[in-house]
């Protein structure tokens, strides 16, 4: 069996057609005089290029299954950069395992990629947070974020910014690079509802307990406060100059949380003057040392 295979072979090689073929296949063009290409090479890079297309393919379906419509189409621009990249990349390591000199090439490649890797690094970071932010979907349109202690409703998420309203009507443009170098709070990934807090100071003898009564009764009447989970005070502390407290309740808007908050400050003062509970301000004892001054 394996004598006529070599047969076979034997005569496959002896023809005209075959004999043209490999002739042809491994016909050169010297492009300098280190760098000479074959047919045979340029069918090689072809097929790869080809099969590497594939792979890129199944793997941006991959990461962008998930993705929204709109997503996809950001993702897909950022995407199409990383494909040439990848292209350039497998054709100079082809060009190299097909014998071609590319170190030239690629000593070229590598300081042009570190020049614009210097002057253009804070856009790659905010780009590439762009696509973190777009891949673990950890921010939305809608949602109330918290970052460097600005609070703002995502409009718009784009790969370089992000886009943002704060409470007072004013468009925060967020580079998207602060989601890596800040602590994110996202107060709507558990739901639009959030605890809030008020914290209020009474003078040192005052009763605690109506002191509590007073403060639950200013919150739990307020429209805007869910009644589940209750109202809750916590005697957060002995300060310098008052007993302080922390009155803790439940708002379904977080965004418009300065305005129930503003009328509970007030209802507390109204009450507390009611009920002649003081609210102190800081005071400090300061002792004056004199000295006599012999003038003789």
């Amino acid at each position: 069996m394996n004598q006529e295979l070599q047969k076979i072979e034997e005569k496959i090689k002896e023809s005209s057609l075959w004999e043209k073929t490999s002739k042809f296949l491994n016909e050169h063009v010297d492009f300098t005089k280190d760098i000479s290409i074959s047919v045979k090479d340029v069918l090689i890079v072809i097929t790869i290029i080809f099969i590497t297309t594939l792979i890129l393919r199944l793997v941006l379906r991959i990461i962008t299954r998930k993705l929204p419509e709109d997503d996809k189409g950001k993702f897909n621009v950022v995407f199409g950069y990383f494909r040439w990249l990848v292209y350039l990349i497998i054709l100079l390591i082809t060009l190299n395992g097909l014998g071609v000199d590319v170190t030239a090439i690629f000593a070229a490649s590598a300081a042009l990629m570190i020049g614009i890797g210097l002057a253009l690094q804070t856009l790659f970071k905010d780009i590439i947070s762009g696509v973190f932010i777009l891949i673990d979907q950890t921010v939305h349109v809608g949602d109330i974020i918290e970052i460097d202690g600005k609070v703002g409703r995502v409009e718009e998420i784009k790969l370089r910014t992000t886009r943002a309203v704060t409470r007072d009507n004013r468009v925060l443009i967020i580079p998207n690079h602060l989601y890596l170098d800040n602590s994110l709070y996202n107060w709507t990934q558990n739901g639009t509802t959030t605890r809030e807090v008020v914290d209020v100071g009474v003078a040192y003898g005052s009763d605690v307990h109506l002191v509590r009564k007073l403060l639950i009764q200013a919150a739990s009447t307020h429209p805007d406060v869910l009644p589940e989970p209750e109202v809750m005070v916590l005697f957060d502390n002995f300060g310098d100059s008052s007993l302080d407290f922390k009155v803790i309740f439940t708002l379904a808007d977080s965004f418009a949380a300065n305005t129930p908050k503003s009328d509970i400050r007030f209802e507390i003062d109204r009450l507390f003057r009611e009920h002649n509970i003081s609210i102190p301000f800081p005071q400090r004892d300061i002792h004056i040392i004199g000295q006599t001054i012999d003038n003789r």
